[in-house]
């Protein structure tokens, strides 16, 4: 694979092994949602704004979405202390535990297509994690570090 197409095929990997994923563990959850509780547990708590700007969706897309996370008690909505005017969002503990073992869950169902790599292989994978998160981590904006 030359270098021009390797960040589209982690992109394109990455998009597939969720899918995957979520219907091996019949997970019918929006992938969203996992991305903004993640994006809560991550940076604290936000902005509706800030979240869909970091989601890459619309605010009233995004206020849907809390809406119904909301009404599942995983998030929390409170005015913004600094402008009286917005709201600020923030997971709860129950929101914590539901995406603790979503991942949990997504761990077992993807163990048995990696269980024969080699420790070079898992090396490999470990290190290009590594690499992304440093790349993709956001700050409380959601704009890129």
């Amino acid at each position: 694979m030359n270098r021009a197409d390797v960040i589209p095929s982690l992109v394109l990997s990455g998009y597939a092994l969720g899918r995957i994923a979520a219907q091996d563990a019949g997970n019918d959850a929006p992938a969203a949602q996992w991305r903004v509780l993640s994006l809560l547990e991550q940076a604290g708590a936000r902005r509706v704004g800030e979240l869909a700007h970091a989601a890459r969706t619309t605010q009233p897309g995004m206020t849907r979405l809390l809406g119904a996370l909301e009404r599942e008690e995983l998030v929390r909505r409170s005015p913004d202390p600094d402008d009286s005017r917005a709201t600020v969002v923030d997971i709860t503990s129950r929101g914590t535990a539901a995406l603790a073992s979503w991942r949990a869950e997504f761990r077992e169902t993807l163990a048995p297509r990696f269980a024969a790599l080699t420790d070079a292989e898992w090396s490999a994978l470990t290190r290009a994690a590594e690499i992304l998160a440093a790349h993709t981590a956001t700050d409380r904006t959601g704009e890129s570090r």
